[in-house]
């Protein structure tokens, strides 16, 4: 794989593979108007990336898609980007499937020209996901002029049938799993002042992201002017997917929990109008630094993994549905008890930011719990019901 560089924040094309480089592609667009300045393929896809700056974790995953394409059409078809066709992506699908030789060698490195790219083959689930990242790629390409035609919209898409979407999402911790991690979390160590800085961050961290339903990329973004006082109501603005504007009714018990937080690391009680602070913090407090959004992936997977080692004697079952969670489950989370407790779907709704009120009915489980009682005679909370 050297014939291709690789650096850690871009994509490099070595000069010596012209051939390659996209400038006489077979798919390239004749006689359009082109909207990038780009020549190669290489330009192309940096300037499809920067339109992605703003968002970290989806910059990381596009461009490691763009760059294993890049080298497998390259070396493996020895073609250019802008010379693949519908077949060269059927062939590519299979690759994924089963990857081998060098392209999973374990004695490469995990970074530089000579990286190791895939660990393994992908699932189902991962190729379907690369495939749509593609197909975003190609389709900026042939929107800016630079490319004629995208071969992944012939792509067959098989649609779920409502029964694989509900499951796909029921990522939720029920309450008293819910409970269980806010006591591993009261339980963790104070001893020395690191530890207490640690504490005090994982204890408002997931509170903010159950409490606001974020995603981690919002979190992650959210600063302290954000929160906004109207009729005696905190309210967060957020700005989520799609650059959507939304607003998030934040409760008195979060606010309290962050009068305490920012108390903790030295600032008034109460934010200001004016104030760009994150509202997370770094480890030492620092108020002019913002926590990317894997940074706060890492923090909840390894509390998540550590609450499940205590949880395992007693709850075994809850121990494995803590380390399959990460950040999105505490939205869903937030989300499956807002229904429970009776809030109405469309206020869930405005709350998560949906487009379209059946993405949230897949959090409504009241109905299910009322048939499986009625059907077993068990009362939720376990015992018979003498009915």
């Amino acid at each position: 794989m050297s014939n291709m560089a690789l650096a850690n924040d871009d994509l490099v094309l070595m000069p010596n593979f012209p051939m390659l480089d996209g400038r006489n592609g077979s798919n390239r667009a004749q006689g359009h108007v082109r909207q990038i300045v780009a020549d190669t393929d290489v330009e192309a896809i940096r300037l499809w990336l920067a339109e992605f700056h703003n968002s970290p974790h989806t910059l990381r995953s596009y461009r490691k898609e763009a760059m294993r394409l890049l080298i497998w059409a390259n070396q493996y078809l020895g073609k250019p980007i802008s010379s693949l066709t519908r077949e060269d992506f059927l062939t590519y699908e299979a690759f994924l499937a089963s990857p081998s030789g060098e392209w999973i060698d374990l004695s490469r490195p995990r970074r530089g020209p000579d990286r190791r790219l895939f660990a393994g083959p992908l699932s189902p689930q991962s190729i379907r996901q690369t495939m749509g990242i593609l197909s975003g790629l190609f389709g900026y390409l042939v929107a800016a002029g630079y490319l004629a035609g995208n071969p992944l919209v012939l792509r067959r898409h098989r649609k779920k049938s409502k029964r694989r979407q509900q499951a796909s999402f029921e990522r939720y911790l029920d309450q008293a799993l819910w409970q269980s991690v806010l006591e591993f979390i009261e339980h963790m160590p104070t001893q020395t002042r690191r530890e207490t800085q640690h504490y005090e961050r994982v204890r408002w961290l997931f509170r903010l992201l159950y409490g606001a339903s974020l995603r981690v990329s919002e979190a992650a973004q959210a600063k302290s002017s954000d929160l906004v006082l109207r009729r005696g109501n905190w309210w967060l603005k957020v700005v989520g997917k799609g650059d959507i504007d939304g607003d998030v009714p934040i409760s008195d018990e979060l606010i309290a929990d962050l009068a305490r937080y920012r108390l903790f690391n030295g600032l008034s009680a109460a934010p200001s109008a004016e104030e760009d602070t994150p509202l997370v913090l770094s480890i030492g407090g620092r108020n002019d630094r913002f926590l990317t959004s894997t940074a706060i992936y890492l923090i909840v997977k390894v509390i998540f993994r550590r609450a499940s080692k205590t949880v395992a004697e007693t709850d075994p079952s809850g121990a494995a549905i803590l380390l399959q969670a990460s950040t999105h489950w505490l939205r869903h989370t937030s989300a499956t008890h807002q229904a429970d407790a009776g809030n109405d779907i469309r206020n869930i709704q405005k709350n998560l930011r949906h487009a379209s009120i059946e993405t949230t009915a897949i959090y409504l489980h009241a109905e299910d719990d009322k048939r499986h009682a009625a059907t077993t005679g068990k009362r939720k909370n376990g015992t018979p019901d003498p009915t």
